[in-house]
């Protein structure tokens, strides 16, 4: 209970979602070796002592305009808070549903999930069927000197109309984007412009992936983007 008498100021959804969610722990070939408290697998301590590496994924959810919707996560986030990133970034748990490794039908559950409790996205508006898992990328990124990131993260792609209605404890602000549009928004954080910030793994996909990747999803050719056996060791 030590820590969670230091983190007594964490806001109260955050810090349930802390102790009570259990993260899948990987080796880096991506097996299942354990699992742990989301605390404990986003500690700097915990990740550099033990090597918690956890399993993750990024949705990247576009609009038939083929626009990228973006969240800026909510200022009670843990771990980078007001940062902005791709549609939902989360993590599969370590139960029944989200651990189906066959066709990847576990993050696609925890996926789907995740885009309702972060976006209010309904289920019936993304189908696990529709996401097409492109690839998967290992990385590891600190927050602030507590906190930070160690994750194996699937890389979610789908193209669908949804309803949003963001949850406030999890999303400050959404927006769609378009290429020019992202171009200029990570010209302005590079620049130090407007306070912006960009999350590292979303970073890390814009600069290794994203641009060939919209071509595929403009073209509807993203099945030939695939490639689920290499797992892209990033910095």
């Amino acid at each position: 209970m030590a820590a969670a008498v230091e983190d007594a100021g964490m806001d109260e959804v955050q810090k349930r979602l802390m102790f009570d969610d259990e993260c899948i722990l990987v080796d880096e070939q991506d097996n299942v070796v354990g699992h742990e408290s989301k605390y404990n697998c986003h500690l700097m301590e915990k990740i550099e002592s033990e090597n918690l590496l956890h399993r993750a994924f990024s949705v990247f959810l576009f609009n038939s305009k083929y626009e990228l919707l973006l969240q800026q996560r909510s200022a009670t986030k843990v771990t980078f808070p007001l940062v902005w990133t791709n549609t939902c970034c989360s993590h599969p748990l370590y139960r029944e549903s989200e651990l189906i490794q066959e066709n990847y039908l576990g993050v696609r559950n925890a996926a789907q999930r995740k885009l309702l409790d972060e976006l209010g996205i309904p289920a019936e508006d993304v189908p696990v069927d529709q996401f097409t898992p492109l690839g998967r990328m290992l990385y590891k990124a600190p927050s602030d000197g507590k906190w930070g990131e160690h994750e194996l993260d699937y890389l979610l792609f789908i193209v669908r109309d949804v309803k949003v209605l963001p949850n406030p404890d999890e999303v400050a602000d959404v927006k769609y984007v378009s290429r020019e549009q992202l171009k200029e928004l990570i010209r302005k954080a590079d620049a130090g412009e407007e306070g912006l910030k960009l999350s590292p793994w979303f970073r890390l996909v814009v600069d290794n992936f994203l641009m060939g990747w919209w071509d595929h999803v403009e073209k509807g050719t993203l099945n030939e983007a695939v490639d689920m056996e290499t797992i892209h060791k990033l910095k």
